[in-house]
């Protein structure tokens, strides 16, 4: 048995290869065992909390830090044996992918935490915070690549020459996708100036609708009638836009054209009239009512009130009851809405005989 231990295998003896098998196997029960107990308890803790940062740091250990550990200490392990120049050159090289590999995919998590964190402290709604996907893909582009070129430089090739001509490349790309750079630009403009969030009924070029989606490219709107609108966000952010759900309190403004007719007394009293059925509505309040015009067939009073919502159907509701009442009260009072037309004064063909006498 001990001439068998002693025995040389690739220049290492079976002993050293036992003992570095044995370690290596008590560490993956170790790590093991830790997976199950010790990290399941803090995955427990995390999940009774509101808070969503304790909960992304058990993640990225789990995934980042505990498997980049486990491989690292495995490395060491290896130390031990005895390798030639060639296998010893395939570990290291091994070693740096894996070490860029975690080292990257930890960067963007941890960035991720960063803006998630901020986005929560500062109160955002979850649809924003949905929103980082777009953001995130770009910044996990920008990471990755310098994470490679650095690996790259590391194994010793000069990436003087690599960043020379991805430049050119890059400008070549750049050229051929004006538009999606034009679209990525103008996501960053929605995603940080916020003229509308998921949710909110815009209207933009003549189409009103629910945003449903915000994306890199497009954002995707569903109108009024029921139809699915994708629309460039380019356009969108060229267009003016009219975020209807950030309406603070609407302004209506009507007009009624009345006979000419209509005696001094009545005309006098129709802004009380108005004020009060416009007054008696919930969420409406009037702010004027004044004869405006003296147009070609009437007399013409322009009305102005306020709904204190934001709410369409509301609008509507509280906007039928005024026309309604409206129409009741001047009826009862007499009062006659006048229509475009002319007045002729027709007379019998013996009285035009006598006046032409």
């Amino acid at each position: 048995m001990k001439e068998l231990l002693k025995k040389i295998w690739e220049g290492n003896s079976v002993q050293v290869y036992a003992i570095v098998l044995g370690q290596m196997i008590i560490v993956w029960i170790l790590f093991k065992l830790f997976r199950k107990f010790i990290l399941s308890i803090f995955k427990r803790a995390a999940s009774k909390t509101a808070s969503e940062a304790d909960d992304t740091i058990v993640v990225a250990a789990e995934k980042f830090i505990i498997p980049y550990i486990y491989f690292l200490i495995n490395y060491a392990i290896l130390q031990q044996l005895n390798f030639t120049d060639h296998a010893s050159h395939i570990l290291k090289v091994a070693m740096a992918l894996i070490t860029t590999y975690f080292f990257i995919r930890f960067i963007n998590h941890a960035v991720y935490l960063s803006v998630l964190l901020y986005m929560q402290r500062k109160g955002e709604p979850k649809e924003r915070i949905t929103h980082l996907s777009g953001i995130l893909i770009v910044l996990k582009v920008l990471v990755w690549t310098g994470g490679v070129l650095m690996l790259i430089e590391n194994l010793g090739y000069n990436i003087t020459t690599i960043i020379t001509g991805l430049g050119i490349g890059g400008i070549a790309i750049a050229l051929a996708a004006q538009n999606i750079l034009t679209d990525l630009f103008s996501y960053f403009v929605i995603f940080f100036d916020k003229p509308f969030e998921i949710g909110d009924v815009i209207s933009v070029n003549n189409i009103t609708g629910t945003v449903e989606h915000i994306g890199i490219k497009t954002s995707h709107i569903r109108s009024v009638s029921g139809e699915q609108l994708i629309m460039p966000n380019t356009e969108l952010v060229k267009s003016t836009i009219k975020n209807i759900k950030r309406l603070e309190r609407r302004g209506v403004s009507f007009k009624l054209n009345l006979r000419y007719d209509t005696n001094e007394e009545k005309l006098k009293g129709i802004p009380q009239i108005i004020e009060q059925i416009i007054n008696k509505q919930q969420h409406a309040r009037v702010e004027r009512c004044h004869l405006t015009t003296l147009a070609d067939y009437s007399v013409v009073f322009e009305i102005l009130y306020f709904i204190d919502s934001s709410d369409y159907k509301l609008y509507l509701d509280i906007q039928q009851q005024i026309y309604i009442e409206i129409l009741d009260t001047f009826t009862k009072k007499g009062i006659d809405f006048a229509f475009p037309g002319q007045t002729f004064i027709l007379q019998h063909p013996l009285e035009v005989n006598k006046n032409k006498q």
